[in-house]
């Protein structure tokens, strides 16, 4: 991988989905690793953008609301801000907040710096949701471009779970690195 021609997409590593309402224990054990795989990647030259799940008060409206009835993720909570280790690590790149688990916005945010030798890589949180979500927008926005999925810097609801998601993302080609 060629990190100059990189873009690397750091997922979630909020609060909420580390110590929070939806926290694991894999979650918080994969903290020190995506540290160290953030810091790595800013010193090659990659560039670094990261998401956050944000959700207002009517999340229990919403259909994902419904479906996952854990108030998680409110936008200006605790739980919403990246976590203590990654948060100074953001520091000058871009965020987005995303209102779901594919951030439909992203590709099109990203296509400027997009050429043929462009590289993503994706981290974070969780792999067989927001992880695996967007790097399916990748794929079928960029087709001709390489993606990676880094396993040890992401962890899924259950173990069980995040195996499944690689197993999908290496379906549609997304490589491991």
């Amino acid at each position: 991988m060629n990190a100059e021609k990189r873009i690397v997409l750091v997922i979630d590593m909020q609060n909420d989905f580390i110590t929070g309402t939806l926290g694991t224990a894999e979650a918080r054990r994969i903290v020190p690793a995506v540290a160290a795989r953030i810091e790595a990647e800013r010193a090659a030259g990659a560039m670094l953008v990261f998401t956050r799940d944000t959700h207002g008060n009517d999340y229990m409206q919403s259909l994902e609301g419904k479906l996952l009835p854990v108030a998680h993720c409110e936008q200006g909570s605790a739980g919403w801000a990246l976590a203590p280790e990654i948060a100074p690590l953001a520091e000058g790149a871009r965020i987005i907040d995303k209102p779901t688990f594919g951030c439909v916005a992203l590709p099109e945010l990203l296509r400027p710096h997009v050429g043929p030798e462009t590289e993503f890589l994706l981290m974070g949180l969780c792999t067989d949701i927001c992880v695996v979500s967007n790097a399916l927008l990748l794929r079928a926005y960029f087709p001709g471009n390489r993606i990676f999925i880094a396993p040890d810097c992401c962890a899924g609801v259950t173990p069980e779970s995040h195996a499944a998601a690689l197993t999908t993302m290496q379906m549609c080609q997304i490589e491991q690195a």
